[in-house]
This record gives structure tokens, C-alpha cells and sequence, in this order.
């Protein structure tokens, strides 16, 4: 845990076609963090749309960005693009590599797979790309939040906010991300046992599967592809 009195400093990554809330969530909670700036990143500051159309506004450039004490990377559509993206595996990789912890939410696990960092770490993501975790060296692990050293990584889009949470009591403890849970009145009581194949009805999951079949099939050939260049034996 960070001092009190320790600046901290947080970064998301921010990318065409993102999943608007697996950055939103997680926002939320860290712009919150006492005594911490948080910045929009990516390779400059020109607006994208996420995957829905919304405009989000990065304000610090990758070669801008400093020394980071947590990364966040996020999923969407657009994880996939960035899959063979040096510049953006790069700057995960280098800024990983110093970060007291790194979250992915959703597909970005395959973002920081496809980056190098899960050989060998316990990990989860989004259910529809969960089996490809072993491509990139990952142990998959069937959970909403997993941590593993300085990796977080959080289940589908809304798990964002409790892999947050998790990072927001590591980085200033307990009591501090519990006073952030309260704030956003964090309690969910959904409608429907319907957010996890576990406990959704199985048509809606094969109606599920079905619609992301063709997001899912193009995933595991780029996944396949990054872990020929990991050096990865995949079955």
C-alpha cells in the first residue's frame, strides 16, 4: 500500500472502438483516490468513439504520459486492433513494468497477454474469450477479480469496477476504497440472474454465444498468431 502522502499516478489506456464502460467503471472508483491524478491515454490526443459512437477525449499522449503507478487497459471491439500494435504493446510493456499494479478489464487481458504479461499468471476476462487465456501463457482462472503479483485482472465490462475497488485497496487500503464503494452507492441488485453463463438461462447463453461467435473466431486466430510469436505452444 502507497503512502497517504504519495502523488499517485494512474493512466488508462484509451483506444478507437473501446468498450466505453470497462473505462468509465473503473474511472469512477480511481479518479477518486486521494491524492492522485488519472490520465486518458493513447498515442496523442485526438478523440475517439467507443464502440457505440460515445467520444472520449484522451489528454496525455503516450510519449507524454509519466511514470505510472497503476495502467489500466480495457477491452472492446477495438482490443483486437491493438493486438499487433507495437507502439501500444510497447508502452504496456514498459509502463508494466515499473507500475506497482497493472488492471486489465474485460478483453484487455488479451491486450496485456498479447504484451507479454500473463506467462505464467493466474488470470480471467470476458466468458465468450475466456478460453484463450491459455495462448498467451495465462492459468485461467473462473473468477470476477484475480490477483496475481501486480496483476488485476477483471471479468467482463462491469467486473471493471470490482477489480477498481481491489486496486483502490491495495494502492490506499481497505478503508479508502470502502469509502469510494459507499460513495457510488455500489450495491447491485440487477433484475435478473442473468450476468453470467453460470446462472443465465442456457438459451440466452447459446443465443450469447452465437451472436459473439464471429468476434470470438477472429480473437482466437490473433490469439494463436501471439502466441506463435511468444513462443507458446498452444493444442
Amino acid at each position: 500500500m502507497a503512502p497517504p502522502f504519495e502523488p499517485l499516478q494512474i493512466g488508462a489506456i484509451v483506444f478507437p472502438d473501446i468498450d466505453q464502460a470497462d473505462l468509465t467503471g473503473p474511472f469512477e472508483v480511481l479518479a477518486n483516490l486521494p491524492n492522485s491524478t488519472f490520465h486518458l491515454l493513447w498515442k496523442d490526443t485526438t478523440p475517439v468513439r467507443d464502440v457505440r459512437g460515445l467520444i472520449l477525449t484522451p489528454d496525455t499522449a503516450f510519449a507524454e504520459a509519466p511514470a505510472l503507478d497503476l495502467l489500466v487497459v480495457p477491452g472492446g471491439k477495438g482490443q483486437e486492433a491493438l493486438m499487433d500494435d507495437e507502439t501500444a504493446l510497447a508502452f504496456i510493456r514498459q509502463h508494466a513494468a515499473s507500475a506497482k499494479f497493472v488492471l486489465s478489464v474485460c478483453s484487455g487481458a488479451l491486450l496485456c497477454g498479447a504484451a507479454g504479461l500473463l506467462k505464467g499468471k493466474r488470470a480471467t476476462t470476458h466468458w465468450s474469450v475466456h478460453s484463450l487465456l491459455p495462448c498467451f501463457g495465462a492459468i485461467p482462472v473462473d473468477a470476477r477479480v484475480v490477483v496475481d503479483g501486480n496483476l488485476i485482472t477483471a471479468a467482463g465490462v462491469t467486473a471493471g469496477i470490482d477489480g477498481a475497488l481491489q486496486a483502490a485497496a491495495l494502492l490506499r487500503g481497505d478503508r479508502v476504497a470502502q469509502m469510494i464503494q459507499l460513495a457510488m452507492e455500489y450495491e447491485p441488485e440487477p433484475p435478473f440472474r442473468s450476468g453470467s453463463p453460470r446462472t443465465a438461462p442456457a438459451e440466452l447463453v447459446e443465443a450469447a454465444r452465437a451472436w459473439y461467435r464471429p468476434m470470438t473466431e477472429a480473437r482466437l486466430i490473433t490469439a494463436r498468431r501471439v502466441a506463435s510469436r511468444l513462443g507458446i505452444s498452444v493444442d
